[in-house]
C-alpha cells in the first residue's frame, strides 16, 4: 500500500505524544496533511455522529516532520477491524467520504 491522497491513516506525534485518526492530503520532506481526529475523541465521535448529534469536526492539520513519529495505513488484521471499519460499522458512513477531501 502507498501513503497516497485519501489514504486513511493514523499518525503517532511527538511533543506532545498524539495519535490522529484522519484521510491522507500529503506526505512529503516538510511533513504530514492529514483531515482528521485525535484518536482520544473517536468512540464520542462516532456515536454524536450516528445519533445525528454536534460533534467536533474533522480539521485540516499540518504536522512538521520533526514531530512525526510513525504513520501507517489504517488496515485490520485477523479479527481486529480498522480504525474506518469501525467509523463505517457504527456510523454507517465510509470515513474517506465523510472526510470529503
Amino acid at each position: 500500500m502507498n501513503f497516497d491522497k485519501g489514504s486513511v491513516v493514523i499518525a503517532v506525534l511527538q511533543n506532545p505524544r498524539e495519535k490522529v485518526f484522519g484521510v491522507l492530503n500529503e506526505i512529503n520532506s516538510a511533513g504530514l496533511s492529514i483531515r482528521g481526529i485525535d484518536l482520544n475523541y473517536f468512540d464520542e465521535w462516532t456515536v454524536a455522529i450516528k445519533n445525528g448529534e454536534p460533534q467536533l469536526p474533522m480539521q485540516d492539520n499540518f504536522f512538521p516532520m520533526w514531530r512525526i513519529e510513525r504513520v501507517t495505513i489504517d488496515v485490520g488484521a485477523e479479527g481486529l477491524p480498522s480504525m474506518s471499519e469501525l467509523f463505517q460499522k457504527k456510523t454507517g458512513q465510509f470515513i474517506d467520504e465523510f472526510a470529503k477531501i
